[in-house]
This record gives structure tokens, C-alpha cells and sequence, in this order.
């Protein structure tokens, strides 16, 4: 009996060892890492506001506003060419992706107008609901194009749901979430940009 409580105080010893080196290991390699993925992802994100917002040579302080105190804030990135704000990108989101979160980076000029959009992130099915990310910038399709329209005036849901916008083909759960992500970008600029640009319009 003495032999074998050795023998699994032993096995036990060897185990706890194991994972200690495990989770020395996996530590260490997410502290050298932890740079490099954080430059990595602001790469990423100024790359995605220079291609939703066209002309611009500054992108000024990040502004932080929950239009609809959902369970992430939307940044708004505003952007200036020559001392003059000419559009913003919003990092928005949905989390009602037929596979849950998407990422959206949206761009808007001054009137609210959509200039550009770009998928950060999604885990929708591929060669169906990952089609978001050209889907809805082909402009030789009309009833899908949203460059240009402006969720503040426009219908922007998808026609099924009495919308003006075609879903993406056998994927009308992305086509919704991927709408939502827009018109939330939308309700954040209107809540922290537009007032602005309408109190200098009246100002004297």
C-alpha cells in the first residue's frame, strides 16, 4: 500500500510540475507577444479609417459615446484635412451575428452620409455571411449599395424587414447584424458630432 500512495504522490508531483511549466511558458510568450499584437491592431485600425474616410491628413482625440448603452462604447475617430473636420470613422459593432460579434469600422462625412465601411472582425460563415465585406460596396447593385446613403434618412434594414437594403444571399441574420453595426455608428455620430456641427453652423 506504502508503494503505490508513492507512486500516485509521485504522478501527482509530476502533473502539477508539468502544468506549472505550461503556464510559465504561455505566460512568457504572451509578455514577449503582448507589443507586437497591440501595434498590430492599431495598425490594423488606421488602415481601416484610411479607407472609409477619404482626404483627410490628422485624425484628432478619439471621442467615446454608447448611443444605446449597448454592452461596448463606439469610438469616433474625426478627421481633419487643413485644420478642418471633413468626416469621422466609428469603430461600431453588432452582436447579433448569426456566429455573434462583428467589428465594423464606418465611415461618415458631415451630413451623416456613409463614405466607407470596413469589416474588422466577424466569425460568420465563410462564402456566406462573410460576404459582408463586399457585399454591400458593389455598386453595380443598387439594392444592396450603402456608400453614399445616410442611416439618418434612409431605411438602412434589409427589405425583408420592410428595409431598403437587399440582404446578402441565405444570409439575412449577418445582413441585419451587419445593418445594425452601420446605423449604430450613425446614432453615435449623431449624438456627439452632429450637434456640434449644427451649434457652429448657427453660432454668429
Amino acid at each position: 500500500m506504502a508503494k503505490r500512495e508513492s507512486t500516485f504522490i509521485n504522478m501527482l508531483l509530476v502533473l502539477t510540475l508539468v502544468a506549472l511549466i505550461a503556464a510559465g511558458t504561455l505566460g512568457f510568450v504572451y509578455v514577449l507577444t503582448e507589443d507586437a499584437i497591440a501595434e498590430a491592431k492599431i495598425k490594423a485600425q488606421n488602415e481601416a479609417i484610411q479607407s472609409v474616410v477619404p482626404g483627410f491628413d490628422e485624425i484628432r482625440e478619439t471621442i467615446v459615446v454608447n448611443p444605446d448603452e449597448g454592452p461596448e462604447d463606439l469610438e469616433i475617430f474625426p478627421a481633419y484635412a487643413g485644420g478642418e473636420l471633413v468626416g469621422v470613422a466609428v469603430k461600431s459593432y453588432s452582436m447579433n451575428g448569426f456566429s455573434g460579434h462583428i467589428g465594423v469600422m464606418v465611415g461618415l462625412d458631415l451630413k451623416g452620409n456613409i463614405t466607407g465601411y470596413q469589416v474588422l472582425g466577424h466569425k460568420e460563415t465563410p462564402g456566406l455571411g462573410s460576404k459582408m465585406g463586399i457585399w454591400f460596396n458593389n455598386a453595380d447593385k443598387p439594392g444592396q449599395y450603402v456608400i453614399g446613403r445616410n442611416p439618418g434618412t434612409a431605411k438602412l434594414e434589409v427589405s425583408k424587414d420592410g428595409g431598403e437594403v437587399d440582404a446578402i444571399t441565405a444570409s439575412t441574420i449577418t445582413s441585419r447584424a451587419f445593418l445594425e453595426a452601420l446605423n449604430r455608428a450613425h446614432a453615435g455620430f449623431a449624438e456627439k458630432i452632429l450637434p456640434e456641427l449644427n451649434k457652429s453652423v448657427t453660432t454668429p
